[in-house]
């Protein structure tokens, strides 16, 4: 009929088509309803999301649409490939960075401490933890192979979760990676392909939803993005983070076109940050992909020589497959000629998704939204911030803090007699990071009173102790962490306020930074075995400091500010101001108090007369240090062997113990 009007496409049907036909671009019949422009910019909008992204944008204009695009069916054999090297990696970690080497070290003796997440975990007696242990490696085995892969995953993760969070300061970034990569493939069917649940029952489906895919590329993809915006600070940028890194041999090509300090700031600061901000990004579209990829593998197997950070560098390299096709493994192999199913287009395959879908997609945004906040949630928990923001571990800012603990010293004062003994910093513990964070600190000086009351009940009824530890971070003075003034067992902390007995990073000096290295240059210029060392310190502190006698030519000049100098066997007192120097006795204590309003700043120089005297001697050790393998990856696998034959020998000891009595041999540990 003349007089009909063709009916305009609802919003819906017109996303439902044009999914269904991608490449028609969409079209409307009254100019009047849609600005031209408008549509425009959404095709070229839409054509730029699928050359690059290989998606449509109509898959994320409702939560309709992007359940369905999450739920649409993907081969999953890239998944069984990288579930089968993440649980193959993670058996060595376990002897490794979870410790199972040293499980003697860290478990067997009673009075060890540990810093764990809530105060009121405890680690399990030694036996115990062995088996704890024993689940762990279990686990990781039954997800190497694929076996009852829900209970393996759950045999794994427990347990490492557990050990995880009872020790704070061995966390790092990649070990919050690896669990909660773990956590993720708990709910995926990365069981589907190389596995031996598929081989024990053939008639499970190869296909499995978008979304096992897309949870772990985001947690990978959020690892290298926000790696690289905490890199784009001027603390990185600035390049005093990572220093003579450029001496390394996998530097050596560079060295021959760059000046090893220029190769320092323009390649390890300035090209990381810009790697691991686009990377993920450049690995995530389809037109760049292959590029980059060469550019992953060299920066993982570079980091794998530079660092030491265990299975960190191989298990990103495992994930670099899962940006590539869903069916690569299949078709690199021909293992299989039964043809899948063709992947239908995400509109066709859920219809109305169900109620269940929708809410398997919002707690997947959740996750996703909860990983781009904590990074930044660090103005919730004050506590744990102190030079820097936040507990170690999920901010990602790796590599961006390299610290130097110059003294560590811990009093323990009878306040009814008021004696004063010194102990071993050392004595309960084998990590340091407690140095440098509050909350560890006082977990520590607890600790401490507790083994001291099972040792000495008398002594410790009414004991304080206090810290005094001294540490510098990217080449900054070495300054107080924390108020030695303060008794830590009765320091006020909480993890949601600011705390205050912990000493602010002199961030007011960084200034001086580049004039500490051309001094530092020029000193260690005089011979081989002189040496310099920073310090700042704040208003009414004094620092005692013994001058070995094996030291000589020592001096203390003040750069700025002003301080009080004095020694233990002349009782009169020098007044110095900046630009003032004075000459220092060997084998007595020197005590330099800061006065004024300002923090002051001052340098040591000394020469090392033992090393002078024995030049040859150290001659001779730097050329058997020059004749080492510069790739030793067989002393390296003869360590890991080693380092895991001990691992089978703990859990085995603790076995033979719970099962017939067989006594542990004790673990020897010296304490003053």
């Amino acid at each position: 009929m003349a007089n009909s009007k063709r009916k305009l496409p609802t919003k819906s049907s017109v996303t439902e088509n044009s999914t269904q036909d991608k490449d028609l671009p969409r079209t409307t019949t009254e100019s009047t309803e849609i600005n031209p422009r408008d549509a425009k910019t959404s095709n070229l909008l839409n054509h730029f999301f699928r050359d690059c992204l290989g998606h449509d944008i109509s898959n994320f204009s409702s939560l309709s649409h992007f359940t369905r695009w999450l739920q649409r069916p993907v081969d999953g054999a890239a998944l069984g490939i990288f579930r089968l090297l993440y649980g193959a990696a993670m058996l060595i970690d376990i002897a490794e960075e979870r410790g199972g080497g040293q499980l003697d070290v860290r478990f067997q003796d009673p009075l060890h401490c540990h810093f764990p997440l809530f105060n009121g975990m405890r680690a399990l007696e030694y036996p115990l933890m062995g088996c704890v242990y024993l689940c762990m490696w279990l686990g990781a085995w039954g997800i190497m192979l694929g076996y009852r892969f829900r209970i393996s995953c759950l045999g794994f993760l427990i347990p490492y979760w557990y050990i995880f969070l009872l020790d704070k300061p061995t966390w790092n970034n990649h070990s919050y990676l690896f669990g909660l990569v773990g956590f993720l493939m708990l709910f995926t069917q990365a069981e589907s392909y190389c596995s031996l649940d598929s081989w024990l029952n053939p008639r499970r489906s190869r296909c499995i939803p978008y979304w096992n895919y897309f949870i772990i590329k985001f947690q990978f993809f959020v690892l290298y993005m926000y790696a690289g915006l905490k890199k784009f600070s001027l603390e990185w940028l600035s390049g005093y983070a990572m220093s003579n890194l450029s001496h390394h041999w996998v530097f050596a090509p560079f060295r021959q076109v760059i000046d090893p300090e220029m190769i320092d700031l323009l390649i390890v600061h300035w090209f990381t940050a810009f790697f691991d901000l686009s990377i993920a990004f450049f690995m995530t579209l389809e037109k760049t992909r292959l590029l980059v990829t060469p550019f992953m593998l060299s920066f993982h197997l570079m980091n794998s020589r530079l660092f030491v950070i265990g299975m960190f560098p191989w298990v990103c390299l495992a994930e670099v497959p899962l940006f590539f096709s869903f069916d690569w493994p299949r078709r690199l192999t021909s293992w299989s000629k039964r043809p899948l199913p063709q992947s239908k287009d995400p509109a066709e395959q859920l219809s109305n998704p169900g109620i269940l879908a929708r809410l398997r997609t919002c707690l997947i945004l959740g996750y996703c939204g909860l990983q781009l906040f904590l990074p930044y949630s660090h103005f919730i928990t004050k506590g744990y911030n102190n030079w820097t923001n936040g507990l170690y571990g999920y901010s990602w800012d790796m590599m961006v803090h390299s610290y130097d603990t110059l003294q560590t010293s811990i009093q323990v004062v009878d306040n009814e007699s008021r004696q004063v003994h010194n102990l071993n910093p050392y004595a309960f513990t084998e990590y340091d990071r407690w140095t440098k964070y509050a909350d560890m600190a006082v977990q520590y000086a607890k600790c401490i009173e507790e083994n001291l009351r099972r040792g000495e009940p008398e002594m410790a009824k009414n004991i304080s102790i206090y810290f005094d530890i001294w540490c510098s971070m990217n080449g900054r003075f070495q300054q107080r962490s924390f108020d030695p003034r303060v008794d830590l067992l009765r320091a006020k902390w909480s993890p949601f306020e600011s705390t205050s007995w912990s000493l602010p990073l002199l961030n007011e000096l960084n200034h001086m930074r580049p004039k500490l290295r051309t001094i530092e240059t020029e000193v260690l210029a005089w011979n081989n075995y002189s040496d310099v060392i920073f310090v700042a310190d704040f208003p009414g502190l004094t620092l005692t400091n013994f001058i070995s006698p094996d030291l000589i030519n020592c001096t203390l000049t003040i750069l700025e500010g002003n301080v009080r100098y004095r020694n233990e066997r002349d009782l009169e007192a020098y007044f110095l101001t900046a630009g003032k120097s004075i000459g220092l006795q060997s084998n007595i204590t020197h005590l330099v108090t800061t006065i004024g309003q300002k923090p002051a700043s001052y340098l040591f120089t000394y020469t090392n007369k033992t090393m002078l005297e024995q030049e040859i001697t150290i001659e001779t050790k730097k050329e058997e240090t020059e004749e080492r393998s510069i790739l030793p990856l067989w002393q390296e696998f003869q360590h890991r062997v080693t380092n895991y034959q001990q691992f089978l020998g703990h859990m085995g000891n603790c076995l033979m113990y719970l099962l017939y009595d067989v006594p542990i041999p004790p673990v020897a540990k010296e304490r003053d």
